[in-house]
């Protein structure tokens, strides 16, 4: 049987000064500050984040979460949680306490008879998707392939599948969590219902999950895909086109937008949509993509799923410095437009974007209270993509962000997707959870009184 070792045994000896001997024992291994590939294990997605725990716990099942939360819990250990490490804002990784990684967790089980997927936290969505796949199913994931699974599902989870099947979250059937205090609970629809309400939309608040079962959709392995390129002197007309077409699409098409700069200089607006459902239909619907304007370039085309879900990859590299600030529209008004426009123009990075996430479709027709996601109204996520690399450009590419986002707010709905927000402050939590606030700060109450799980999009406990 593998044994679990305290991290003293698993650690390198390169500490000049000697150090107690935590009782922390874990199946995986333990990197300190220090240690032989430290700077390596303390790097996420955003290469903009810049911090230094003083440990780096790698979770191999359950019992080492539990572990490792009782070790940080006892020693006041500030505690991040980290899956994929994809959140902008670097909250999987702390200065100076504990960092809890599940990313070595990836048994994932599909039953394709009862269309159930049961996947542990570490993996990434990509991995989720060529399991689910080989039996030609798939559930709402988001839009780049090494996004962790679990940050996806507890802050919602867009994806091209959820104007037909609703968010990641709307999909998650139970959930196994360690507690702050170390208790693991299942929790589903029968058992700990309001902690399962509570998982599906807010965040990493209430424990972590280690395991998540997910409802499954038959989808085939392709999807129809349509896109086209408007030259920016042309972008006004294509994006009213875009509004007005996006709004009216049927739940079954997913289309998404953006402005964009390529390796020329040159702008553009690019419009790009797929099809859940039978191929002729889907052209049906789409067509009116590639027929509208002048593009300069135009597709239509049966791609596999597994390329859809990875076409963002190229777009968003892990190391590259990334800075964004979201808002959800329920239209883009004449006003959005001449804001977007203007502001785009002035992007200091030739790689940065500007995007437009569709949702809407089932996404609106679960009530607002069903889960914390509150913000189901919107048509549009709608947010500047700042992208670059020389840490002395730092402060133009994050001013150009907020300014963008500033000059866009009055046409916004107020709201933002937990998963897209920065650190900007409780209020803007607030604003992704509207009226559910209240009865998620009761919930942490119930389940984490002393905010333990705290470097989050957090919600503070009611007193």
């Amino acid at each position: 049987m593998e044994q679990r070792q305290p991290y003293d045994d698993l650690m390198g000896k390169s500490h000049s000064e000697p150090r107690p001997t935590p009782q922390l024992r874990l199946k995986g291994n333990v990197v300190l500050e220090g240690n032989a590939g430290y700077d390596e294990a303390r790097k996420v997605w955003n290469g903009a984040i810049d911090r230094k725990p003083a440990m780096i716990a790698y979770c191999a099942d359950t019992q080492d979460v539990v572990e490792a939360v009782t070790f940080a819990r006892s020693r006041a250990f500030p505690v991040a949680v980290r899956s994929g490490g994809h959140n902008v804002a670097g909250l999987s990784v702390c200065d100076g306490g504990m960092v809890i990684d599940l990313s070595r967790m990836k048994r994932i089980e599909v039953d394709p008879v009862r269309r159930i997927a049961r996947a542990e936290a570490g993996l990434n969505l990509g991995e989720f998707d060529r399991a689910t796949q080989e039996h030609g199913l798939a559930t709402t994931m988001g839009i780049n392939s090494d996004t962790g699974i679990a940050g996806l599902t507890l802050g919602g989870g867009f994806g091209k599948l959820g104007r037909k099947y609703g968010l990641t979250c709307d999909n998650l059937i139970a959930a196994e969590v360690v507690t702050s205090e170390g208790e693991i609970l299942r929790a589903s629809a029968t058992e700990h219902c309001d902690l399962f309400w509570g998982l599906r939309g807010g965040g990493g608040n209430f424990g972590i999950v280690t395991e998540f079962e997910y409802r499954l959709h038959s989808i085939g392995t392709s999807l129809l895909v349509a896109s086209a390129l408007h030259r920016y002197d042309q972008a006004r007309d294509a994006m009213r086109f875009y509004d007005e077409f996006a709004r009216g699409a049927p739940d079954e098409a997913d289309v998404d937008a953006a402005l964009v700069t390529l390796p020329s200089g040159d702008r553009f607006f690019s419009i790009s949509g797929c099809y859940v459902g039978p191929h002729e239909q889907g052209e049906r619907a789409l067509s009116p993509i590639i027929k509208f304007g002048s593009p300069v370039e135009t597709r239509l085309a049966t791609v596999p799923y597994l390329d859809i879900q990875s076409g963002g990859d190229a777009l968003f590299p892990r190391g590259r410095r990334y800075y964004w600030k979201a808002q959800f529209l329920r239209e883009i008004s004449a006003g959005a437009i001449d804001a977007l426009l203007d502001g785009y123009a002035r992007a200091p990075s030739t790689s940065s974007l500007l995007v437009f996430q569709h949702v809407g479709g089932a996404i609106a027709r679960v009530p607002a209270p069903d889960s914390p996601y509150a913000n189901r109204d919107a048509a549009f996520d709608c947010f500047p993509v700042a992208i670059w690399d020389d840490p002395a450009d730092d402060d133009a590419n994050m001013r150009w962000a907020r300014e963008l986002w500033s000059a866009v707010r009055p046409y916004s709905t107020g709201g933002v997707y937990a998963n897209n927000l920065g650190d900007e402050g409780e209020d803007r939590v607030r604003d992704a959870y509207g009226e559910n606030y209240a009865r998620l700060a009761a919930l942490k109450a119930k389940y984490d009184p002393t905010n333990f799980f705290r470097l989050n999009q957090n919600i503070k406990p009611t007193a």
